[in-house]
C-alpha cells in the first residue's frame, strides 16, 4: 500500500506500507517509487509552492510569547535542560475560542425557552383568572420559566469581551513535556508548584489555577475541601478537577481514572440543559451508568501518554499519529468522557 497526505521527513517501509508524501509542496522533497523493482526516487523541491496556515500566527503568537517571557523569569529553560515546553493550560475566557457555541447553541435555547415560557405562564395566568384550575401547572410552569431563566446566566462567568491578548487569562496546570522526556513521573503537587512559578506575582496573562491537598482520610480537611468548592462554584467558578497526588496511579484492576472533574451546580446547567436539576431529571442522572466514561478516559490517557513519549524520543511521525487518530477513534465513540 502506498499512500500520502501524511507529510515525512524519512521513507520507511512499514509491514508493507510507505508514505511517499515527503512534503514538496512545503519545500521538503518530491518522491516517487519505482516498481515492481522498489527502489525510491527523491529530488528536493524547487521552491516552497504553498505555506502552511498558521492559525497562531497572530494573538496565538503573543500569548506564547507572553509564557516565553514567564518561563526566561523562573530560569525554567535552564533548569529543564531545553528549549521547548508543552504545556496544559486552561484559556479564558471561553467566549474567545467558543464564541459561535454560545451564539448558535446556548444563547437561542435560552431565547426560544424565554419566550416559550412566558407565553405559557401567561396564558396561565389568563386561564387562572378566569376560574380555570390550572394551579400545579401554573407552579411547574413558573418552576420551568425560573430554571430557563438561570440557564441564561450560566455561561455568564465565563464570557468578557477580548480587545487583545491582555484580556486574555492562561492558567497551566500541567507540565507535559519537554526536550527528551515526558514529565509524567512528577506528581500533581510538582506540577502545580511549577504552574504557581510560572504565574508568579507579575500582573501577567499568566494566571494561577487555584488548588489544594486534601488528605481523604481526614473528616475535617474533606469538609473544609467541600466548602472550598462551594465557595468557588457559587462566585462563579466552574469547578474543580479531583486527581490522585501522583499523576500515573495504579490499582488493583490497573491504571486509575486519571482525575474526575466534579462542576458547578450551574455550569452544570450549561452542560445538562436548562432544567437537568428537576427532582425527576436527577433521579435519571445519577442511574446512568459510568463504567463506559471511564474506560474511555483511561484509554485516552494512556494514549496521550503514549504519544507524548514517542514524541520527545522522536520516533517517526507516523508512530506519533497511531496514538493521535486512536483517541480521534475514541472520541467519536457516542460517549464524552469529557462530562
Amino acid at each position: 500500500m502506498i499512500y500520502g497526505h501524511v507529510a515525512t521527513s524519512e521513507i520507511q517501509w512499514v509491514n508493507n506500507t510507505l508514505c511517499i508524501d515527503t512534503g514538496c509542496v512545503y519545500g521538503g522533497r518530491l518522491t516517487a517509487l519505482r516498481w515492481p523493482e522498489k527502489d525510491i526516487a527523491s529530488v528536493p523541491a524547487a521552491k516552497m509552492y504553498y505555506e502552511p496556515s498558521r492559525p497562531l500566527a497572530t494573538a496565538g503568537e503573543a500569548v506564547l510569547a507572553r509564557l516565553r517571557t514567564a518561563v526566561d523569569r523562573i530560569g525554567g529553560w535552564e533548569d529543564l535542560a531545553t528549549d521547548w515546553l508543552l504545556l496544559d493550560t486552561e484559556i479564558m475566557p471561553w467566549s474567545a475560542k467558543a464564541g459561535a457555541l454560545i451564539d448558535n447553541q446556548y444563547a437561542p435555547v435560552a431565547i426560544s425557552s424565554r419566550a416559550g415560557l412566558t407565553a405559557a405562564n401567561d396564558a396561565l395566568a389568563r386561564a387562572a383568572a378566569r376560574g380555570v384550575p390550572v394551579e400545579a401547572l401554573q407552579a411547574r410552569f413558573t418552576d420551568r420559566a425560573a430554571r430557563a431563566e438561570a440557564y441564561s446566566r450560566a455561561w455568564a462567568p465565563y464570557v468578557w469581551p477580548v480587545s487583545g491578548v491582555d484580556d486574555l487569562r492562561v492558567a497551566p496546570f500541567h507540565l507535559l513535556a519537554s526536550e527528551g522526556r515526558v514529565w509524567f513521573d512528577r506528581d500533581h503537587v510538582w506540577h502545580m508548584q511549577f504552574a504557581d512559578r510560572l504565574a508568579g506575582d507579575s500582573g501577567t496573562i499568566v494566571t494561577k489555577t487555584h488548588w489544594k491537598q486534601v488528605a481523604l482520610g481526614d473528616e475535617a480537611a474533606c469538609a473544609e475541601a467541600a466548602a472550598w468548592w462551594e465557595d468557588r462554584t457559587t462566585g462563579g467558578g466552574e469547578g474543580m478537577v479531583v486527581k490522585p497526588r501522583e499523576f500515573v496511579t495504579r490499582g488493583p484492576k490497573g491504571l486509575l481514572q486519571p482525575a474526575l472533574k466534579v462542576r458547578g451546580r450551574e455550569y452544570l446547567r450549561i452542560i445538562y440543559g436548562p432544567e437537568y436539576d428537576a427532582p425527576d431529571n436527577l433521579v435519571r442522572l445519577r442511574e446512568r451508568g459510568l463504567a463506559g466514561k471511564r474506560n474511555l478516559a483511561i484509554r485516552e490517557f494512556a494514549l496521550g501518554h503514549e504519544g507524548l513519549k514517542r514524541f520527545v524520543a522522536r520516533e517517526p511521525l507516523r508512530r506519533v499519529h497511531e496514538c493521535v487518530f486512536a483517541v480521534l477513534a475514541l472520541e467519536s465513540e457516542p460517549i464524552d468522557p469529557r462530562l
